[in-house]
């Protein structure tokens, strides 16, 4: 893996869009404020190929839907009714 200095990564920074500084911002903040040096799952994702994260969002989304089908009945009967009961009934 190559190594990069401080002016290589100002160099990318320099060349961001000014709406896209703020999340460039954070992510090197939470980086630089990191106590040990195991790497983030979501900096993982977001360094993925594009086609690749859309592949791994599509395939959760599947299998969100398949849960959400599965436990539909169980949600509906949990969920259901009025969230306020009458009190001046009966």
């Amino acid at each position: 893996m190559k190594t990069y200095s401080h002016s290589d990564v100002a160099n990318v920074v320099q060349r961001l869009p000014e709406k896209k500084l703020q999340e460039a911002y954070h992510m090197l903040s939470e980086l630089a404020d990191s106590k040990d040096d195991t790497r983030s799952p979501q900096l993982d994702f977001i360094r993925l190929p594009l086609d690749e994260r859309r592949r791994i969002l599509a395939e959760q989304a599947d299998q969100l839907n398949a849960h959400y089908e599965e436990t539909e009945g169980e949600r509906v009967e949990w969920q259901g009714g009025d969230f306020i009961e009458d009190c001046h009934s009966g």
